[in-house]
């Protein structure tokens, strides 16, 4: 007998990928589809929603073509992607302009006014949040300002993967992680807020009724199993954001187990068993994937982004010496860092080239080095980038501790994770053990193991969250202590920039 595999589809950024996996939470087989957007502006950041299901139907269809799950009965799906992008559907389901995305940056106006109207302590109290550029909320209210006719023709407002899950079951659903970051939506009580809804003109009825994460809420329908492969009837789970399926994927359910993902963002995310909102919404406050449970979380927009910033732009001839050798240019750009000392002989790097969402609230692109002289060298910048971004974090895992959330061990993923060398400097800034993560398949793996649980597979989030796999623990070093005048100096430039 075949054992029932699990799907998990991630509605990225950049690609959608679809894996399927086993009750055992292994990953047997990936598919993806690398997707692009627009940017018809700068600093805007669309795409039509159709993209992301021509994907999915490309990347699922190559899915069930493949020797282990061609045969095999698959139990569920389920879905994550990009978080706070906006979705407008009219009554035909049709989409009436592209989706807004997580990264556009169009709305800076409407937070100030937001702001001025309902005051940031009103809203924080409203979501345990404050408002950012890049939530639901802030798209909302430019699409009322600026594309009324659109505003008026407006039936759904969905998120991105939900988008997918329309297309795929007929259904209008979400969960309570994605619809978190809306910021029309009361994290504590794990409802949509009426209130916050009011404020913003948004009328409740164009919202889709909400789950918790590994709920079955819709199945596969007919139109959807012939564009996918996926079985008609095949039960769909709520599913989750994409950081709080990477969390389910990494093992980060309980306190004191955190995550440090390192993409072309940096994310610390901490679970808590209790609604506790950090003070003045410095970090983004949660419901967690798990029922009763939220989580913390802080980004640094550019983290790996600054990494590719600086090859780009100083390191040419290192990106020849690494194809010519058939390396990883980031390996050869590491070796040269490691040739300047910890520190960087005082030159500091803040890495808000896209701006900045934690601790401080940077709403330009503001990147900047400081602290150079004569003796300055290639190595001390890139060692300066690599230690600006660990620093951002450490002051994100401050705030953490702010909040009286234990910070036992730490787990690292992303393309950051891949350096030893970094992960101990990561290690050192943190002050705590950390352990690299053997699965990468991230928040797609999370998914499928939420639709283990829904399906009945695993019994519960917690369970399926221990079939996350980690390397050794890592202790920090003698080094750790140097990072508190490191840090220091790195919070002095950051905080001039960030006035």
């Amino acid at each position: 007998m075949v054992d029932p595999l699990a799907i998990g589809v991630d509605v990225g950024t950049s690609s959608v990928k679809a894996i399927a996996v086993a009750s055992s939470g292994a990953v047997v087989a990936s598919a993806s589809r690398e997707i692009t957007f627009d940017t018809p502006r700068p600093g805007w950041s669309e795409t039509d929603p159709r993209v992301w299901w021509r994907a999915c139907c490309e990347a699922l269809r190559e899915l069930r073509t493949m020797p282990r799950v061609a045969e095999a009965p698959i139990c569920a799906v389920g879905l994550t992607g990009q978080m706070h992008g906006l979705v407008v559907l009219d009554r035909a389901d049709e989409p009436i302009r592209p989706a807004i995305m997580w990264n556009d940056q169009r709305t800076v106006a409407e937070v100030d006014a937001l702001e001025r109207e309902l005051t940031p302590a009103a809203i924080h109290e409203m979501t345990g949040n404050r408002m950012l550029a890049g939530f639901t909320a802030a798209k909302w209210r430019w699409l009322l300002r600026h594309e009324r006719e659109h505003a008026r023709r407006v039936w759904r407002v969905l998120l991105p993967k939900d988008f997918v899950r329309l297309m795929l079951t007929g259904a209008a659903h979400t969960d309570v992680s994605d619809a978190s970051g809306t910021l029309f939506f009361d994290c504590a009580r794990r409802r949509w807020s009426e209130e916050m809804c009011r404020a913003i003109g948004l009328p409740i009825s164009h919202l889709s009724e909400s789950f918790e994460s590994s709920t079955p809420s819709s199945r596969v329908d007919a139109q959807g199993a012939a564009a996918t492969g996926i079985p008609e009837g095949t039960p769909v789970v709520a599913g989750a954001g994409d950081q709080a399926a990477q969390a389910v994927g990494s093992g980060i359910v309980n306190e004191g187990t955190l995550s440090c993902t390192i993409g072309t963002s940096g994310v610390i995310f901490a679970a808590t068993r209790q609604w506790r909102p950090s003070e003045r919404g410095v970090l983004h406050s949660f419901c967690h994937a798990v029922p009763d449970a939220w989580h913390l979380m802080g980004v640094t927009l550019s983290a790996g982004g600054s990494l590719q910033w600086i090859r780009d732009a100083m390191c040419g001839d290192i990106v020849q010496l690494a194809t010519a050798r058939g390396v990883d240019p980031y390996e050869l750009m590491m070796a040269e860092a490691q040739r300047a000392p910890l520190g960087c002989d005082g030159a500091t790097f803040v890495p808000y080239l896209s701006g900045e969402r934690t601790p401080r609230v940077v709403s330009r692109p503001a990147g900047a080095f400081a602290g150079l002289s004569n003796s300055t060298t290639r190595a001390h910048l890139i060692r300066a980038v690599i230690e600006g971004v660990t620093c951002s974090l450490r002051e994100t895992m401050d705030a953490v501790r702010a909040c009286g959330v234990p910070t036992d061990i730490v787990r690292l993923s992303g393309g950051g994770a891949r350096s030893g060398w970094w992960n101990q400097l990561i290690t050192d800034a943190l002050g705590c053990p950390t352990q690299v993560m053997v699965v990468h398949e991230g928040a797609a793996h999370g998914a499928a193991l939420l639709a283990l649980v829904g399906a009945g597979h695993l019994p519960s989030v917690e369970i399926a969250a221990q079939r996350a796999a980690c390397g050794p623990i890592s202790s920090p070093s003698p080094s750790a202590r140097e990072w508190e005048g490191i840090a220091s100096r790195y919070a002095q430039v950051a905080g001039l920039i960030a006035q």
